[in-house]
């Protein structure tokens, strides 16, 4: 019986570090790398951080120049940014962040596929960054939303009004510290109150978003 032959692994062989599954692409890192290096020579102290995980780049710069970083990003050759994908916002209450919102941006190139976030932090006290509706028009709902739920104004927006709730409605109410409501539970003992509970309210609100009633600022 003849013996086994080939390599053998060395019992101290060290072996070749894992593949990062979470990587940017060449391609995509070197785009991230260019946004960087340009919102940092142009704007300087507007770029406030520069954040990676797991492959994606986030730029946290001042709101008073988002439309400027974003005009930028979106014309320069190296990465062209042409595409606001999501806007939304945050509410960093309770868990020790200043300032408590921020307004956020994901961006897309279409030319190389290449995604970027921008992160505009801003102040509870005085809520408001430049809507950027003229630069990309996608965006002109999303504000809405963002004002309506957190209560962020977008000074320039062609219609700042609420999008989802009553044009009379008292809060906002993405934002943490917003009251919850609750509704009675039906038992028994309750059934008629809040069976009659249940159609007042329909009828309100029937009669709220009747495709009839005259709307309002549109």
């Amino acid at each position: 019986m003849t013996a086994q032959t080939g390599p053998t692994t060395s019992p101290d062989a060290t072996p070749p570090p894992a593949a990062d599954p979470y990587a940017a692409s060449e391609v995509h890192a070197a785009v991230h790398a260019a946004a960087q290096e340009l919102v940092s020579a142009t704007f300087g102290e507007a770029l406030l951080e520069v954040q990676t995980f797991r492959g994606e780049t986030t730029l946290v710069v001042a709101r008073e120049r988002i439309r400027e970083i974003l005009t930028i990003l979106r014309q320069d050759e190296r990465t062209r940014f042409d595409r606001i994908s999501n806007l939304t916002a945050v509410d960093y209450l309770d868990l020790g962040r200043e300032p408590r919102f921020a307004v956020v941006y994901h961006l897309m190139s279409r030319t190389n596929l290449a995604r970027l976030r921008l992160r505009a932090p801003v102040p509870e006290d005085d809520p408001w960054t430049d809507s950027v509706t003229d630069l990309f028009p996608s965006v002109n709902w999303p504000e809405r939303e963002v004002f309506d739920l957190f209560g962020i104004a977008f000074r320039g927006h062609p219609n700042p009004t609420r999008i989802l709730l009553p044009d009379d409605w008292d809060g906002h109410p993405l934002r943490k510290d917003y009251p919850i409501g609750a509704e009675e539970i039906e038992f028994s003992f309750n059934r008629e109150v809040v069976e009659a509970d249940r159609a007042k309210t329909t009828g309100e609100r029937e009669e709220r978003y009747s495709p009839h009633r005259p709307v309002n600022n549109f």
